[in-house]
């Protein structure tokens, strides 16, 4: 597994991670602590160091399996964990240096360390990138030694360069062959001041996989049956903003383009083909699709045409639904 610096931080982490948001469990079933653990240790066994996770995945018991699994392993794997979500009601007034605090706190208890190596907030209300007070409330913890760095969890490309102001050591943003908007400006901004890219929702929902059709069937407590116009939050977190037709075009595109049609490698693939990335966190619901994951290091680099025949599919079907929102 090829290894890149993260940015400011200097660490080196797997070009392939790990997310956790559906660790050991299809979103919406029960969580499976024994597959949790053989995810992780999948990853581990592969090369993989760097795990994403959030507070409120699985309702803490995300953080929980790792904690678990890291307890011989703390100084081998990097994590990433978010807070802010659990904010009820989610709005920038409820972002306080109290708040933040107890949150982080909580983060440490769950994964049995001293300090974490990255936090970072997790979506939160746009206007949360005008209030001083909040990155002030995490440089005081940093300096209290419970964070070694911080940053930010985005949903607009406008955010992410909005907290490029305060000083953050890195930024996850939706970045897949569905969500170019990216590459325009932000990457730039981020490379100039060596902050560190995470490519979150890297096969946008599974859509990115090829597996899907017409007749594919989601549970009902998958947000891909109840969120696909943001009924319960941003639209973008569901098959990438796309919608799930004109997605399927997109991808049979894509299929013809790389002459496959298994297509998850290429779209992993695609994203590192990005010297700004500074990692790719595909998630994982078994120990099986890990491996799957891993292919894309495996991968040739794309070639020209290949690059410019994911530009131009972008341009033709998707972005007139999602450039301007994101």
């Amino acid at each position: 597994m090829e290894q890149r610096i993260f940015g400011k931080t200097a660490k080196k982490v797997s070009e392939i991670g790990l997310g956790t948001w559906q660790l050991g469990t299809k979103w919406g079933d029960p969580f499976n602590k024994q597959e949790a653990q053989n995810i992780l240790q999948t990853a581990y066994e592969s090369g993989i160091n760097l795990i994403d996770t959030a507070d409120i995945y699985n309702g803490g018991q995300s953080e929980q399996a790792i904690g678990e699994f890291i307890r011989d392993k703390k100084h081998e794997l990097y994590i990433v964990t978010k807070c802010g979500r659990g904010l009820n009601p989610h709005t920038a007034e409820m972002y306080t240096p109290q708040a933040l605090e107890n949150f982080i706190d909580g983060s440490l208890g769950r994964l049995g360390v001293e300090k974490l190596d990255m936090v970072l907030l997790h979506c939160p209300p746009s206007s949360v990138y005008q209030k001083d007070e909040v990155f002030t409330a995490l440089d005081k913890i940093k300096e209290k030694g419970k964070i070694a760095n911080y940053g930010v969890s985005i949903e607009k490309v406008s955010e992410g360069l909005a907290a490029l102001e305060y000083p953050i050591a890195a930024i996850e943003v939706i970045f897949n062959m569905f969500r170019l908007k990216p590459t325009e400006e932000l990457f730039v901004a981020t490379q100039k001041n060596k902050v560190g890219i995470l490519a979150r929702v890297p096969l946008a929902s599974g859509l990115l996989t090829g597996k899907y059709d017409q007749n594919t069937k989601f549970g009902p407590q998958d947000h891909r049956s109840f969120n696909r116009n943001g009924e319960s939050f941003d639209k973008g977190e569901t098959f990438s903003g796309v919608p799930y037709e004109l997605g399927l075009q997109a991808v049979a595109a894509l299929k013809k383009l790389f002459q496959t049609e298994d297509l998850a490698p290429y779209a992993l693939r695609y994203i590192l083909m990005h010297e700004a990335v500074s990692a790719v966190i595909p998630g994982a619901s078994r120990a099986s699709q890990v491996k799957a994951n891993i292919r894309a290091a495996e991968l040739p680099p794309l070639t020209p045409a290949q690059m410019a025949g994911v530009q131009e599919i972008y341009d033709r079907y998707v972005r007139a639904s999602v450039h301007a929102n994101w």
